[in-house]
């Protein structure tokens, strides 16, 4: 994993939950090619498909609220979104993002000075730079960096035990 990049932003609010991310009367679909479509839907209908691969979303404070739904971070991961950079997550969604191998990063004052279109840019275990600002950032512990790294829970468990 790259631990310095740049992406655009595509900044939400506080408390995008799970339904918001990835609403239920899309999940029965075939593939996750044909769900991730849907994404944010409810809220902005046309985001999933203007979302490019690398870009960053950015939102407030309990991103991934809701349903512990595994779709959503699939779903996110599925568009090749780069990371989310939040002020907070909610923990199911959390842990799930991580299992999903999607980078995501906490950060109490990116939101509030960034608009949607800005670019940033990350430094992993360092700070995040944005309009001239730089804002630090905690350290992700390795473990957590192993399995984002690997791509998720089940390639890095595959990893370990060489069936990839």
């Amino acid at each position: 994993m790259e631990t310095h990049f740049t992406g655009t932003i595509w900044k939400l609010g506080d408390d995008i939950d799970t339904d918001i991310i990835m609403p239920t009367q899309w999940l029965t679909m075939d593939s996750m090619d044909d769900i991730k479509k849907h994404a944010f839907e409810p809220l902005r209908p046309e985001l999933a498909s203007a979302i490019q691969p690398g870009d960053i979303i950015v939102a407030g404070s309990n991103f991934g609220c809701g349903s512990s739904r595994e779709q959503a971070p699939e779903a996110l991961s599925a568009l090749k979104i780069k990371c989310i950079i939040a002020k907070s997550f909610a923990r199911i969604f959390f842990r799930n993002a991580i299992n999903n191998g999607l980078l995501l990063i906490e950060s109490q004052t990116l939101a509030d000075h960034c608009q949607e279109g800005d670019v940033v840019e990350v430094e992993l275990n360092h700070c995040i730079r944005c309009n001239g600002e730089t804002f630090p950032i905690p350290q992700i512990p390795d473990n957590i960096f192993q399995l984002i790294e690997d791509g998720g829970l089940v390639k890095s468990m595959q990893k370990r035990n060489g069936i990839l």
